[in-house]
């Protein structure tokens, strides 16, 4: 038997479960600067790669956040690898401030200079990508009508690779300890990698 529902007329559950099922979901950990130059840090469930060459990346926003607003202003945003080490600083960086705070400081992270554009990176993070970016679109429903949310998309640039997170020339993802969100309140950790060759034909 199938629990059955149309999104628009309510799940019926005690908790929406869209986030539980599209999951886990690789966190995008978004460093930014405003037009004077105050960093500012935040995690977005909603991220993920797009293409590959060249490589490309999107967050989306739930509102105009300082995020977007940043990447609106500047054009350029940094992507720091979220890790399990990691964790509890990057769920602080997620408390809602005003645009004038600091989350390196808040979180009492490092902040590591880019090469390519302005916005710092998180120094203890195993990676990070300096992004340019292409646009922010505001996402409408099938009606038209804004959700108020905001989708960004960036040109990657420029990588950062922690050399002791490589092996035998690979990104070790598990070493790295990579982080992802679940739905409701969990997150996952990836700790061990298999590896399958497509087939054939």
């Amino acid at each position: 038997m199938t629990h059955f529902y149309e999104p628009s007329k309510g799940h019926g559950l005690p908790h929406d479960p869209f986030k539980a099922i599209v999951a886990p979901r690789p966190i995008g950990w978004i460093s930014t600067v405003d037009a004077a130059g105050v960093p500012n840090l935040a995690p977005y469930s909603f991220f993920n790669g797009v293409c590959d060459s060249p490589p490309m990346v999107m967050f989306s926003s739930g509102g105009r956040k300082h995020s977007v607003a940043n990447v609106e202003a500047t054009g350029e945003f940094v992507c720091n690898f979220a890790s399990h080490e990691l964790r509890e600083a990057m769920n602080l960086s997620s408390a809602l401030v005003g645009p004038e705070v600091n989350e390196f400081e808040l979180t009492g992270l490092e902040a590591a200079p880019s090469r390519l554009v302005r916005a710092p990176r998180v120094k203890a993070s195993p990676a990070a990508l300096e992004c340019r970016a292409l646009g922010v679109t505001e996402l409408k429903d099938l009606d038209g009508a804004s959700t108020n949310r905001f989708m960004v998309i960036g040109q990657v640039v420029g990588v950062h690779i922690e050399e002791a997170f490589l092996t035998d020339g690979l990104f070790d993802l598990a070493k790295a300890g990579a982080l992802a969100r679940c739905g409701y309140l969990d997150y996952a950790s990836v700790f061990e990698t298999f590896a399958m060759e497509r087939p054939k034909g």
